[in-house]
């Protein structure tokens, strides 16, 4: 049965929605680290353990009270909606602030991550040398990621449904980030720009009740390659769920170790100084997402010099460490 919770617990959730739907976002950032930072991971991962046999059962037999609160149905309910509204809100300012000042916005993201860092680790006291290796080999696993070149586009379906089960990891595994996953593995435009950007055109077709599209080879492949993607990041996220929640069980101190291992590793891809290139079309004009913001292709990290620009990035990491901590201070203020 899910606890009860006040107003000021809803609109707390929402945010954290919010602020995890923005992560996820943008390529690099980790929605999870949001979720194990805002301190709602583990009852995120065991909500979405509930979705099984026992659900599938109760919506047969038409039990949906019964069904929403056997899944924590509030939380998880205003947790998406902070997400959903993330995208048409806080994203969009993010994409905003990102074409224009983007040296500062990853400096800011970079000192949050810090600050996370930090956060975990000092309520977390299980060390030796089992956990020790787990922070070694998340760190590792987390560098030789955001190193990584990316691979070539391919359609193939089940290659789709895998990129679909994994994309997820950046909401279920904090310090990977989906769709910075998804750019390594090459399909990146191909399932959240020229796929989507079918659905849109489907669905306008649709409300002119034009259905001509079904004779469009193009968009159905386009349709059936969003569908199978759609797919597999159901299957991901309920897979993983119910992984990480018996990990969690069992094995949680390691879990955690590890955690903070892939959350360190994740400081490469959110470097602040770097050149990003960008997905190109045949003209050499930057290719566009369905938003009308360039589609990142790759980056070059380099050390920076020191001038101004760099003293003011160095200040917004600061920042970005402030906030976290101040967050968690108010959080440990609000336990008492």
């Amino acid at each position: 049965m899910e606890r009860t919770r006040t107003t000021a617990d809803k609109l707390l959730l929402f945010l954290k929605g919010l602020a995890m739907g923005a992560a996820n976002k943008v390529p690099g950032v980790s929605g999870g680290v949001v979720a194990f930072v805002a301190g709602f991971y583990e009852e995120f991962i065991y909500s979405l353990q509930k979705i099984n046999r026992k659900a599938l059962l109760l919506l047969l037999n038409g039990r949906f009270k019964s069904l929403y609160n056997y899944l924590n149905g509030k939380f998880l309910f205003i947790l998406l909606l902070g997400m959903v509204f993330s995208y048409f809100s806080i994203s969009k300012v993010l994409d905003f602030l990102l074409e224009r000042y983007e040296l500062y916005v990853w400096s800011l993201f970079f000192g949050m991550i810090i600050g996370s860092i930090y956060y975990i680790y000092r309520d977390f006291n299980q060390w030796d040398y089992r956990t020790l290796t787990a922070l070694i080999s998340g760190c590792v696993v987390g560098v030789a990621i955001s190193f990584l070149d990316p691979a070539k586009e391919n359609d193939n379906l089940w290659f789709v449904l895998f990129c679909g089960m994994i994309s997820v990891s950046g909401m279920t595994l904090p310090g990977f980030s989906g769709s910075f996953i998804l750019i390594l593995l090459g399909n990146y435009v191909l399932l959240l720009v020229d796929s989507v950007n079918a659905l849109y055109d489907t669905m306008a077709d649709i409300l002119r009740w034009d259905f001509s599209f079904t004779n469009d080879t193009e968009r159905v492949r386009m349709l059936k390659v969003l569908a199978v993607f759609t797919f597999g990041s159901i299957i991901g996220l309920v897979t993983l769920s119910h992984i990480l929640s018996y990990i969690l069980k069992h094995y949680k101190n390691f879990t955690i170790a590890t955690i903070i291992g892939f959350i360190i590793g994740s400081l490469g891809v959110v470097w602040p100084w770097k050149y990003t290139f960008y997905r190109l079309n045949a003209d050499g004009t930057p290719l566009l997402d369905s938003s009308g913001q360039k589609i990142i292709e790759n980056y070059d990290r380099y050390i920076p010099t020191w001038s101004s620009e760099t003293m003011i990035a160095i200040f917004y990491i600061a920042i970005g460490i402030f906030i976290i901590l101040a967050l968690a201070w108010y959080g440990d203020r609000i336990k008492r």
